[in-house]
């Protein structure tokens, strides 16, 4: 690919997801809209989905950001919810959509059709989970999309090499299948597991920034190669090496803290952006290897399809969600109360993504009906990502799910903030009657004025508002510190084109300001 074609691509791709935030459609729906008009622009060239770079070069870190952002302790509550998403689903998917499409299309082998199955089988949660951010669905059910996310991508591209072995007249049977799944699993979570506590080790050891954010955005290409070398799942190592470095962030220097968030948000935006737009560019390349599957035909195999994976996944989490309970006190005793509202919008966020797309484009040549497996793929990711994904902010508004309890989560907060004020109060008084640490009393003041406004911060939130704004007593307080800021930083560079300072102290000035600005704006992004 030229370097003005990929160029193109990455600001096209930016630019409409940035336009998106400003919509109330979903990124990712734009994007795919957007690519789909884009296919036929005069002058716009053709884009091919190469799966050599989609599966080991942008799956990795798109699985990355998401394990290290998601929630260790809220994953392992719901493991029997995920794994019966992850693993369950996926397997049924595969053979439901499989026998579906072998009973339907004339001459298509079972072999065959099950390598179509497992082509479509995994759902990619990004729209679902920005969704459900969006409108503020339940943390349970949004830890249970996410994790699915994680791990289906591993159980998908298992199944696909045991059903592509059968098809190409390899001779997998039941016995080599199991012992595929078992190698990639097993091996998978075995090499996230032997490479989690090294790495980790050493982001704790470096102590220059740069060092370790490099590092940072080698890790899940090391982890990914590392295991697919061994022929296990680099997904699952992946996913093993990000979860257990999110959990334990905290023990990293808080300068790498801040550049990593930074720079993963940078990379988590750019690559999904370029991903839905690729699939929305795929049209002519889909189209012009059909062949002999053309007009009504096509468009009823398609529809047929769609129809199969949307109602396979409601045949898979309503019994997977109730059956469990009805059968095992201990589970009832465990998980929180449900009802039918919450297995319908997860069925409903089924919608399929690039990693159905970069398999399909992985199928050989010389597999029988590839063209065809290639076009459905790519019709059932448009229909489920358009049609799933325009319905759902409606659907989860018509079943009016019960919000997040801010009122609740702010109390916890303030709780906790709380606790560890007096804990740092405690720890400060007792570092003060050591006489190596005496200060003046202005500085003493200091620490104890910015300890005291922390814990006081989190409460304001839950006090009245000003009338005049609707802003808390607390966003009055960001809002005039931002002012102050920016005052000082115009100051700043007036003393700088003045010549009473030069360019190395401005930057030295300015970086102070950055972080204290930077730190109140997580303050009022969290």
């Amino acid at each position: 690919m030229e370097v003005l074609t990929l160029v193109g691509l990455v600001a096209g791709s930016a630019a409409v997801a940035g336009l998106a935030r400003r919509t109330p459609v979903p990124a990712p729906l734009l994007l795919v809209a957007a690519g789909l008009a884009a296919a036929y622009v005069p002058g716009v060239p053709t884009y091919v989905l190469d799966p050599h770079i989609v599966l080991p070069l942008l799956l990795p870190p798109l699985l990355h950001t998401a394990a290290v952002d998601s929630s260790y302790l809220d994953l392992r509550a719901n493991m029997r919810a995920i794994g019966l998403l992850s693993v369950g689903y996926v397997l049924f998917a595969t053979l439901a959509v499989g026998y579906a499409a072998y009973l339907l299309v004339p001459g298509l082998s079972l072999p065959v059709a099950l390598v179509l199955g497992a082509v479509i089988a995994p759902p990619d949660a990004v729209a679902a989970t920005a969704i459900a951010r969006k409108l503020g669905l339940p943390n349970r059910m949004t830890t249970i999309l996410q994790g699915e996310s994680l791990v289906n991508d591993a159980t998908a591209i298992t199944a696909y090499k045991v059903a592509l072995a059968a098809a190409v007249g390899v001779g997998a049977g039941w016995a080599d299948g199991i012992a595929e799944f078992l190698l990639a699993s097993v091996g998978g979570v075995g090499v996230g597991l032997l490479l989690m506590v090294p790495i980790h080790h050493l982001r704790t050891r470096l102590k220059e920034p740069l060092l370790q954010n490099t590092l940072s955005l080698l890790i899940p290409f090391v982890a990914y190669a590392a295991a697919e070398r061994v022929h296990a799942s680099g997904v699952l190592a992946v996913v093993v090496v990000a979860l257990y470095i999110g959990h334990r962030n905290w023990q990293v220097d808080f300068a790498t803290r801040l550049q990593e968030e930074a720079v993963w948000r940078m990379v988590a935006f750019i690559l999904e952006s370029v991903v839905f737009a690729l699939i929305g560019l795929q049209l002519p390349v889909v189209l012009k290897g059909l062949g002999e599957y053309e007009g009504a035909v096509a468009a009823w195999y398609a529809v047929a399809v769609f129809v199969t994976v949307v109602l396979a996944r409601f045949l898979w989490v309503f019994p997977a969600t109730f059956v469990p309970r009805w059968l095992s006190a201990r589970i009832r005793s465990r998980e929180p109360e449900t009802d039918w509202r919450a297995p319908a919008i997860v069925g409903w966020a089924g919608m399929r993504g690039v990693v159905s797309l970069a398999i399909a484009f992985s199928v050989p040549i010389s597999v029988p009906h590839r063209n065809l497996i290639l076009f459905l793929t790519f019709t059932t990711v448009i229909g489920t990502l358009v049609v799933q994904g325009l319905t759902l902010p409606a659907l989860i508004r018509a079943l009016k799910l019960p919000p997040r309890d801010v009122h609740a989560e702010t109390l916890a907060e303030a709780q906790a903030q709380s606790e560890a004020s007096q804990a740092a109060e405690e720890r400060l008084t007792e570092l003060l009657a050591d006489p190596q640490n005496s200060l003046p009393p202005p500085l003493t003041d200091r620490l104890r004025t910015v300890m005291e406004r922390r814990r006081n911060a989190v409460w304001e939130r839950l006090g009245e508002v000003n009338p005049m704004t609707g802003e808390s007593a607390d966003d009055v307080y960001r809002r005039l510190s931002r002012e102050m800021i920016a005052a000082e930083r115009e100051v700043f560079v007036s003393l700088r084109d003045r010549r009473r300072i030069d360019d190395e102290m401005l930057r030295a000035l300015l970086r102070r300001l950055d972080l204290e600005e930077a730190a109140a704006y997580r303050e009022e992004a969290g």
